[in-house]
């Protein structure tokens, strides 16, 4: 099982539950792969080219259940975008299903790297309803994690909707969105879980692939400044300008 250091959960005082949502956080990895095999091929041309990666099928379902879960069998169905440069995960949403328990969760991760105003939390918008409003729970050195409780309503509008926007605000107030589209979302929530060895797979060959896509930039970037120093004979001909001092 992979690891991961940011946890589709937050630390609660029943020790049972913390330690079955920990176990399937092993599943949700920082970068998502295609929910199935055969998807990994587009996301990886997104990769080569550059892009904000997501597989056709948006949204995917995870579950375990294991002597860890104690016999319980959690689920996740989530997205998660990423960036095709850097692998670096752009937002993630998941919901969370534990089995014996009425209620669900909405979770929302966003990344540190954007300078995130933790007081200011984070909302969603579903196409053109109202925003609901989520306060960040937890923070790891890369992301932070915003939750509410699944309501049917909010549920309903998930099923029903096109897109939703998550929208944070940086440390210079400014506010980012970040879309989030609901294309795939029922029948994965609906339907089985996907088979957990071909996502892995799917993923690793993704992140291969952002792999590679790194090392070209590298690349080119050695090469470019390789050619300017050639051309330039080593350093520059132009003579330093004198400085003058501001009156």
């Amino acid at each position: 099982m992979l690891g991961s250091n940011d946890q589709w959960n937050k630390p609660r005082g029943n020790a049972l539950r913390s330690l079955a949502l920990g176990a399937l956080a092993g599943l949700v990895v920082l970068a998502a792969a295609p929910a199935m095999a055969q998807q990994a091929q587009p996301a990886q041309q997104g990769a080569a080219n550059g892009e904000a990666v997501q597989p056709q099928a948006a949204w995917v379902k995870l579950c375990e259940k294991t002597a860890k879960t104690n016999d319980k069998e959690i689920c996740l169905t989530h997205h998660e975008r990423l960036d095709g440069n850097s692998g670096m995960v752009l937002v993630a949403a998941a919901i969370r299903k534990v089995e014996g328990e009425d209620k669900e969760t909405l979770l929302v991760r966003l990344p540190t790297a954007i300078a995130l105003a933790i007081p200011a939390g984070v909302q969603i918008k579903v196409d053109e309803q109202e925003p609901i409003r989520l306060q960040y729970t937890l923070c790891y050195a890369t992301s932070c994690q915003a939750e509410t409780e699944l309501t049917p309503e909010l549920l309903d509008s998930f099923r029903k909707g096109k897109q939703i926007v998550v929208a944070a605000v940086n440390l210079q107030g400014k506010a980012i969105g970040f879309p989030v589209p609901l294309e795939g979302f029922t029948k994965a929530y609906d339907g089985p879980p996907v088979d957990t060895a071909k996502y892995q797979e799917a993923r690793r060959k993704l992140m291969e692939m952002i792999r590679k896509r790194q090392m070209e930039l590298a690349n080119k970037a050695a090469e470019a400044e390789q050619q300017k120093e050639s051309q330039g004979g080593g350093g520059s001909s132009v003579a330093p300008k004198t400085a003058v001092p501001v009156q």
